[in-house]
């Protein structure tokens, strides 16, 4: 069966600065928990806190760049690059540059508050 989305879901984002996060499919959205597709647009300078989910994250950068570090890297994927990280790999997200980031988030299973595991 065919689920249309008509629009996304606006949701609320961690962080030091305010982030737009449009849930098209996800268990806000779509009720759907497999999986999450979200687009970002996050401002220069955004951090979040560090984090272990319990998903893949794939991400690909739609504009500008985003610094994403690991407990052993720390990649800049820049516009027309993607990143996969495992669950279960600690991560951190954020965009120094001045001219922020927008990007595609898909999330397998679909992203929770519940097992993002995010650092006090």
């Amino acid at each position: 069966m065919a689920k249309f989305i008509e629009k996304a879901s606006v949701i609320e984002a961690a962080g030091n600065k305010p982030k737009i996060i449009e849930e098209f499919f996800g268990r806000v959205n779509s009720d759907t928990s497999e999986v999450s597709i979200a687009k970002m647009k996050s401002p220069g300078g955004w951090v979040e806190p560090g984090q272990t989910p319990e998903f893949n994250e794939y991400t690909v950068v739609l504009k500008g760049e985003l610094t994403v570090k690991t407990k052993t890297e720390t990649f800049t994927v820049k516009a027309g690059n993607a990143i996969m990280l495992e669950k279960g790999e600690w991560v951190q997200y954020s965009t120094p540059h001045p001219d922020g980031a927008e990007y595609i988030a898909v999330c397998l299973p679909a992203f929770s508050i519940d097992t993002v595991h995010r650092d006090e």
